[in-house]
């Protein structure tokens, strides 16, 4: 998906955005306002009705737009996503560099406290 294509569905009814980058990134760099935060990691886990770490937010009829830092991650999670059977689902080409680089909105993402 061309990034200005991902600039207008964001927030738009039945679209999730999807952030596949770990919370390094995310403290560093930002995110996409209202993003679903899943490490690349955990996609199949999350996605997976079966699992025990499925989410429900993928359990949904929904739009998916994947993204990363530059968009490789995204572009294999979305055909992952597919052969899992997720049916509406795309990455942003070029990833959140693209996105930020476009002009897109950015917001700032506060550090974890570290657990006692």
């Amino acid at each position: 998906m061309k990034v200005a294509d991902a600039i207008a569905a964001a927030g738009q009814e039945g679209v999730v955005i999807v952030d596949l980058r770990d919370p390094r990134e995310l403290e560093r760099e930002g995110k996409i306002p209202g993003a679903f935060s899943c490490t690349r990691g955990m996609l199949e886990f999350w996605i997976d009705p079966e699992s025990p770490y499925a989410k429900e937010v993928f359990q949904q009829d929904k739009q998916f737009i994947f993204y990363c830092a530059s968009g490789w991650r995204s572009a294999l999670a979305t055909k992952t996503a597919q052969d899992m059977g997720l049916l509406r689902v795309a990455h942003i080409e070029g990833g959140f560099s693209a996105w930020r680089n476009a002009g897109g909105p950015v917001e700032k993402v506060e550090p974890r406290k570290p657990k006692a």
